[in-house]
């Protein structure tokens, strides 16, 4: 139809202006016409040529449109052909051979068992060549790994990757030195959220169980190593460079568990896969080892302190300096990888999926490894780094922050509806919302089943943005970053309408109201838990009389984290800020409290509140040993290093803690 329809435009009206007035050009007007139109210019036939002549000028302009369009179309065309893989003259041989093994056999046909597939290794999953798919744009989970925007991860990096992103918030918790209390403070740039794509992992396994990796890091990376070739490998093809960056990362993720080196590169590798900031960035990953040329990397193998993998570029390296390090690598247990073509051993071509592929044996299934871009491969980088001693720069004003997501497309505007029935006595009722815990939506009391993980997000995310609300951009970001907004709209408008079609069946209260494109919590209809601790907050700010119990209520109204225990990656930022708040509260309650005793009891209470926070351990330190308990402070400082070691954080002990052996307290394991 769209076709017959372009057809018609260019078609139609040049045969009715022909057919109507002529032909558009009958010849150059004479002297005689020239003179009688300066004279009369506005007449009948003058005015006719006029609205002729804008006629075509206009059926030009479609027709140049029209002809610029399909001359994109094949230049696109042209393009995808060019990029088109062809087969090898192998896989043409062999795929010529089963197409004549197939039409030669015979109508009766035996049924056999399919053969069962290769177990997935660590970091890459034994594929079919003819199972290639592309790349997803959207981030998903399945049951092989992680598709997102830049890349796919297998799910034993994309665990590490969360595993990570978690003590990125407890060395932040850790680390945070309790000021005096204010809430109208500006957050410090160290409670920023993460970066998009690690966001996205968060979000894509948010509610999947806890990965096996969290537990036994080291296995999948060894499974990896193991599996390519002990000579060393060479990768060619179109993602040969996404390999190499999947190969760093999860190389670094391993090590950052292990606390070992476990890459090596040279700077033009490291240049090439991760672009200019490449230096900057090893210079704070100890897990990485850059060197100028492919001889230091020779020397550094034979070291004691041997990488696992070598990863360097073909134009770096010749036949007899790559097989010495190869050689030198197989004996320690580490391997070298080549992107390019391997000089001294095998080559396999790797797709843009990840998959690598043996020329020589096409039938086995080959590996697939994780494969990212350089925007993605810097993101999930960034949650391992040691943090940059430089000066961070000042926050930007405003609410805390959240996560940032480039602007995309917007969603279209949902209609407004209108306001729903009331039952008979809902007046009367009020529902409650809890977020500090586990989110729970009490009606009259009794907990409301909401069985979309993404409506319970929307619900705890409208109540920390009261009471300006979010628009479906904001929410869609929030929800589901890294997937484009326009697959979005039926999914967010879909739970949004069961979310408020199950709350008002409940209770026959209208809780969610939009209006100018914003969704917000009803005050009226549901009382929240947060916002009680707000209001005190705010309180307490404002008090001049009795601070000390506008405080402690703060401490009272705090039962436990924002939704504690939910890894959704927008929360982070907001329940750290929340945390920070009442941290401060107690800090500033045990230096106001003249009394030791109940100075200990307001720090202990911080304690439950963030058990990792260094400053309020040293505090309570101090405390103890005023109070003459010094068995006791030793006993705190004890405790407090073993909930170190047991979270990973044992190898970077804070300022306000004495310097000890990580080996004393063993290697830990997220």
């Amino acid at each position: 139809m769209s076709l017959l329809v372009v057809l018609a435009l260019l078609a139609g009206p040049p045969v009715v202006l022909v057919l109507l007035v002529g032909p558009p050009v009958r010849g150059w007007p004479s002297t005689e016409q020239v003179r009688a139109w300066v004279q009369q210019p506005l007449t009948e036939q003058t005015l006719t040529a006029a609205l002729t002549i804008g006629a075509w000028l206009l059926w030009l302009l479609l027709a140049y449109t029209v002809a610029i369009r399909v001359l994109t179309r094949l230049r696109t065309t042209a393009g995808w052909l060019r990029r088109l893989p062809l087969p090898t003259p192998l896989q043409a041989t062999a795929s010529g051979m089963a197409g004549a093994a197939v039409f030669g056999i015979a109508t009766n046909t035996a049924t056999t068992a399919p053969p069962q597939p290769s177990p997935p290794l660590a970091a890459g999953t034994p594929e079919n060549s003819d199972g290639v798919s592309p790349i997803n744009n959207d981030t998903t989970a399945s049951d092989d790994g992680i598709h997102l925007t830049g890349g796919w991860l297998p799910d034993e990096v994309a665990g590490q990757v969360v595993a990570a992103a978690a003590l990125v918030w407890l060395r932040r918790r850790r680390d945070y030195q309790p000021r005096p209390p204010d809430p109208h403070r500006r957050e410090q740039l160290d409670a920023a959220g993460l970066p998009p794509t690690v966001a996205a992992v968060q979000a894509a396994l948010a509610d999947a169980p806890a990965p096996p990796v969290a537990s036994e890091p080291s296995g999948s990376f060894a499974d990896l190593v193991n599996a390519l070739p002990v000579s060393g490998l060479g990768v060619s093809g179109p993602g040969a460079l996404s390999i190499g960056r999947g190969l760093l990362v999860t190389a670094m993720l391993a090590g950052h568990h292990l606390r070992t080196r476990t890459l090596v590169t040279t700077r033009t590798t490291l240049t090439s896969l991760l672009g200019g900031g490449a230096q900057a960035l090893a210079r704070r990953l100890p897990q990485l080892t850059a060197v100028e040329t492919i001889h230091d990397a020779a020397r550094l193998v034979e070291s004691a302190l041997s990488p696992r993998i070598v990863l360097l570029l073909e134009e770096e390296c010749d036949t007899h300096d790559v097989r010495d390090v190869a050689d030198v690598a197989a004996m320690a247990g580490g391997r070298v990888v080549v992107l390019g073509g391997w000089p001294a051993g095998p080559t396999w071509q790797a797709a843009p999926t990840g998959h690598l592929h043996d020329p020589l044996r096409p039938e086995e299934p080959g590996l697939r490894l994780c494969v990212l871009d350089q925007v993605a491969a810097t993101d999930l980088l960034a949650v391992i780094v040691h943090p940059d001693p430089a000066p961070p720069a000042p926050a930007t004003p405003g609410p805390p922050p959240r996560h940032v997501v480039p602007p995309k497309a917007r969603l279209p505007r949902q209609a407004t509806r209108g306001e729903p029935h009331l039952r008979p006595g809902a007046s009367n009722r009020r529902l409650r919302l809890r977020v500090l815990g586990e989110p729970t939506l009490l009606v009259d009391g009794e907990p409301l089943t909401i069985r979309r993980s993404a409506a319970l997000q929307i619900l705890v995310f409208l109540a920390t943005s009261h009471p300006t609300g979010a628009n479906t951009s904001q929410l869609a970001d929030a929800i589901w970053p890294g997937v484009p907004r326009r697959s979005l709209t039926g999914r967010l408008y879909t739970t949004l309408s069961e979310l408020r079609t199950a709350i008002r069946d409940a209770s026959g209260l209208h809780v969610i109201e939009h209006t100018d494109d914003r969704y917000r919590l009803n005050p009226a209809n549901v009382n929240v838990d947060l916002w009680q601790l707000q209001a005190a907050i705010h309180h307490a700010a404002s008090a001049v009389t009795n601070t000390t119990a506008a405080w402690q209520a703060i401490v009272d109204a705090y039962p436990a984290d924002l939704a504690a225990g939910r890894i959704w990656p927008w929360l982070d930022p907001i329940r750290e800020a929340t945390r920070r708040h009442v941290i401060d509260i107690c800090a500033a309650l045990a230096d106001a409290e003249p009394d030791p005793g109940h100075s200990l009891a307001v720090l202990q209470a911080g304690l439950r509140i963030d058990p990792y926070n260094a400053d309020l351990h040293a505090r309570a330190r101090r405390a103890l040993t005023a109070h003459g308990d010094h068995e006791a402070a030793t006993d705190l400082q004890g405790r407090y290093l073993r909930l170190l070691s047991e979270a990973g954080l044992d190898d970077e002990a804070p300022d306000s803690l004495p310097s000890r052996d990580s080996s004393a307290t063993g290697v830990s394991r997220q």
